[in-house]
């Protein structure tokens, strides 16, 4: 699986190359936590991949993950992804699995305000493909708020509020909230870098937070690379993740 998603992203990064300055710019989604209100060009699809390694909090424990994304905008206000875990290890002591993830199936509609500013809601279903041992092991709804604006010269802003109800039994609380904060900064006409902090809440659970910093290379406008770390704040997450990965543009479907 591993060598099949690298020769995918070669294969893709081939393609945007070839395809350099003949269409939209993408629209990255990764490797924020947050989503911007934002979507990609209409008709066109969107691949984004990328591989993630999360250390702890618990000492020897470890996960691996191979996470994918597929966007398609109808218009400039409706659009639609799909996405999850193309692959996933699992380590902890005395213990190792691996598999697929989950898959998540994600509607979302924009409100524009401004050409700087917009409104976002996205209505998200994920779904327990993985084994339940590697994913959530029930189907969970996600209702996310966005805001996302241009305040300054070079910079841009996206902030996610959302609620997940969580399904299944012997849960504290049907009801997670999850809540992020980004901020980004075009650095050159080729470089870019985001910094967030994120977390969730939820009633009998110690709450997670996080700080991320990454930064992002245009390769083209049909290819955006982007490597980076996330660093837990409290001992409820994870204490590092380092990630990367790339958003390319597949073909024009209408």
């Amino acid at each position: 699986m591993r060598n099949t998603l690298l020769l995918a992203l070669l294969a893709c990064a081939s393609v945007a190359r070839a395809d350099d300055g003949g269409g939209p710019a993408v629209v990255p989604y990764r490797p924020s936590v947050s989503t911007p209100a934002q979507l990609s060009a209409p008709g066109y699809l969107e691949l984004e991949a990328g591989g993630l390694r999360a250390t702890g909090p618990e000492r020897g424990v470890a996960r691996t993950t191979l996470p994918y994304t597929l966007k398609l905008a109808f218009t400039p206000d409706w659009g639609i992804r799909v996405g999850g875990d193309a692959w996933v290890r699992q380590k902890a002591p005395g213990e190792s699995l691996s598999g697929g993830g989950d898959t998540a199936v994600v509607l979302k509609r924009r409100f524009a305000v401004s050409d700087a500013t917009a409104w976002g809601l996205e209505l998200g279903e994920t779904f327990a493909t993985a084994r339940p041992a590697l994913g959530i092991g029930h189907a969970q709804t996600t209702v996310n708020g966005i805001f996302s604006s241009d305040f300054a010269p070079a910079w841009h802003t996206d902030l996610n509020l959302n609620e997940t109800h969580l399904g299944g039994s012997g849960q504290p609380s049907a009801w997670q909230t999850g809540w992020a904060a980004a901020f980004s900064r075009t650095l050159t006409d080729d470089w870019g870098a985001v910094g967030e902090v994120s977390g969730t809440r939820q009633s009998g659970v110690a709450s997670t937070a996080q700080f991320l910093a990454a930064a992002s290379w245009n390769q083209s406008p049909a290819a955006v690379f982007d490597f980076g770390a996330a660093r837990g704040l409290n001992d409820a997450s994870p204490r590092w993740q380092v990630f990367a990965g790339v958003t390319v543009r597949l073909a024009k479907l209408f």
